[in-house]
């Protein structure tokens, strides 16, 4: 397939030099919030775009790997979505309708309910909020509270869920009172050391144990809000059996579970919605970013018993946004019938598994991970050294060796340092295999697949006195004791990152940044990404990061003496 082209521009106010870039840039800065934030990063003045390409004020042209935030599945300009709304405005229909019904608007509740999950689907109720996702969260935060008579909310660390006060929040780093935070499975840097099944079993375990303490202070919780993946937090998948504990821990309790797909909704993640993965079918589902086409919309879907709240207990001007449901009609109905979302999965995967080759040299990347185009790469700094954390072997029989030497460590799957070969592993979220031994397993050498991830301490030598004569000592000052493969996270690296970042955008490639350090380089290609433009982002990301770790200025920063590229060139224009 051809990279999508656009003709010359024939546009007054392009000056050769960038003149007129410069201009609107300084203009910008003058007049608008000093809140504004892609505009920082990505100094560029968008005049055209189509599929995946935009083209710059000055002639330049980028691959899009932002996609306003995932909201544009089918990329800039899509024709199907072109056609439904010039049909609109042919049609002389009135544009905004609050929540009157229309055609337009009839036509947009089919096509969503026929891609919701069917458990979901058979009983469900919609509410059209204001044009943005966090409205959609303010709607279902209120929407269970009014149903359960109950005030607290159950969040995770990590999340977003959006900029008003309500969705803020039940966000992380947030300090709201009557929002209960529990762990989120985050295999690379988990926060009790383990990771994998293990982790995320403990999550769950956290959870529930907290919910049936009467002393455990959880105020009464009206809902729990999650996200299948967290995009912002750094682009974490939640397994699918965490996912599965989650549902039962909430129905067992009547506590409604909300599923945040704003961003991983219409095919993103390899399924139609995220939460298809697992099979899990929520109570209540927000939706917002591609369901309208890339126009602005959202809504809030959930079961119908929920559905007990009072004539205009929410309500806001634009929720009858004709053009938008009409762009988002032919956007889910493209995406569902040209099979998308299997597209995603496809790509996605071997994005992954290149990328993954690709890191296994540059220990700058600290792990690559993702599912579907939603796609992150944590960039860290190697050279500083592992933050100590002794609890994690302690069922491995070393931590009080650990202990005395003042090194600590914890298990860790090997997922991130590269794809595992194994076709059993092939439904796991990044397509590699979880740590399944429990540590007592581990200690007896009963691992299943988790080589390659190494026990780091302050001092090599000091790692493999505290592990005793169970402990050997491994390439780079690690250890691994009686077969457990061990490690800790080095630091994230913010400023390699917004590094990449510029040079990703001088070879004509814009990415964004996410995670908790803003250390995560996150890809959000369009679901219509072709072959040779997936090519193209590879080749770009691949020797923007070279660039960077060149440039950044560790003792680090030297590339394997024979680093192949990551992807063989291909011809075409890759514009």
């Amino acid at each position: 397939m051809a990279v999508t082209q656009l003709p010359p521009m024939a546009l007054s106010a392009v000056s050769d030099d960038g003149g007129a870039t410069q201009g609107i840039l300084r203009r910008q800065a003058l007049r608008e919030s000093a809140a504004r934030t892609y505009a920082r990063a990505l100094p560029i003045v968008p005049v055209r775009a189509r599929g995946m390409t935009v083209e710059g004020a000055d002639g330049r042209r980028y691959l899009d790997c932002l996609s306003g935030a995932g909201a544009l599945a089918l990329g800039h300009n899509h024709p199907v979505v072109l056609e439904a709304i010039r049909a609109v405005l042919d049609s002389e229909a009135p544009l905004q309708v609050l929540d009157l019904a229309t055609p337009v608007k009839d036509a947009f509740t089919d096509e969503l309910f026929a891609t919701l999950p069917p458990g979901l689907a058979a009983r469900a109720r919609v509410q059209f909020c204001g044009p943005a996702g966090t409205d959609a969260v303010e709607a279902a935060l209120k929407l269970v509270r009014i149903a359960t008579g109950r005030d607290g909310l159950l969040a995770f660390s990590g999340a977003y869920h959006g900029m008003t006060a309500g969705a803020l929040a039940a966000s992380g780093g947030a300090t709201a009172a009557g929002v209960t935070r529990l762990p989120f499975p985050y295999d690379y840097r988990c926060p009790f050391g383990g990771g994998g099944e293990r982790g995320a079993e403990l999550s769950a375990r956290w959870a529930e144990t907290l919910l049936d303490d009467p002393k455990g202070g959880v105020p009464d919780p009206a809902g729990m809000i999650l996200e299948p993946v967290q995009g912002e937090g750094g682009v974490i998948p939640a397994p699918d059996g965490w996912l599965r504990r989650m549902r039962e821990i909430t129905a067992a309790r009547s506590i409604p579970l909300i599923a945040d797909e704003v961003q991983t909704g219409v095919g993103r993640t390899g399924a139609f919605w995220a939460v298809d993965h697992s099979g899990v079918v929520p109570d209540v589902m927000v939706l917002s970013k591609a369901i309208g086409g890339g126009l602005p919309l959202a809504v809030v879907v959930y079961r119908e018993e929920l559905d007990i709240w009072p004539p205009g207990a929410h309500a806001g001007t634009f929720r009858g946004n004709q053009l938008a449901m009409a762009a988002g009609t032919a956007t889910l109905a493209y995406v569902r019938e040209n099979h998308l979302s299997q597209r995603a999965a496809v790509v996605g995967r071997r994005m992954l598994e290149r990328l993954r080759r690709f890191a296994a040299g540059r220990p700058q990347i600290g792990e690559v991970r993702g599912r579907g185009l939603m796609i992150g790469l944590e960039l860290v700094a190697p050279e500083t050294g592992p933050i100590a954390e002794a609890g994690a072997i302690a069922e491995a029989g070393a931590m009080a060796e650990a202990g005395q030497a003042g090194v600590a460590a914890r298990v860790e799957p090997a997922a991130r340092v590269g794809p595992v070969a194994d076709a059993a592993w092939e439904g796991v979220p990044g397509g590699a295999a979880p740590y399944r031994a429990s540590q007592s397993e581990a200690a007896l050498g009963e691992v299943t697949p988790c080589e390659g991830a190494w026990l780091t301490g302050a001092e090599g030598e000091g790692a493999r006195g505290a592990l005793g004569g169970g402990a050997r000592q491994t390439p780079g000052g690690g250890a691994s004791y009686a077969g457990v493969a061990c490690t800790a996270a080095p630091p994230a690296a913010p400023a390699l990152a917004a590094a990449v970042q510029q040079e990703c955008l001088r070879r004509g490639l814009i990415v964004e940044l996410g995670g908790r350090h803003n250390a995560v380089i996150r890809l959000l290609p369009p679901l219509t990404i072709t072959d040779e433009q997936t090519e193209a982002v590879l080749d770009r990301l691949a020797d923007a990061l070279d660039a960077a770790i060149r440039t950044s200025g560790t003792r680090s920063g030297e590339l394997p003496p024979a680093a192949a590229p990551l992807a063989p060139p291909s011809a075409g224009n890759r514009r």
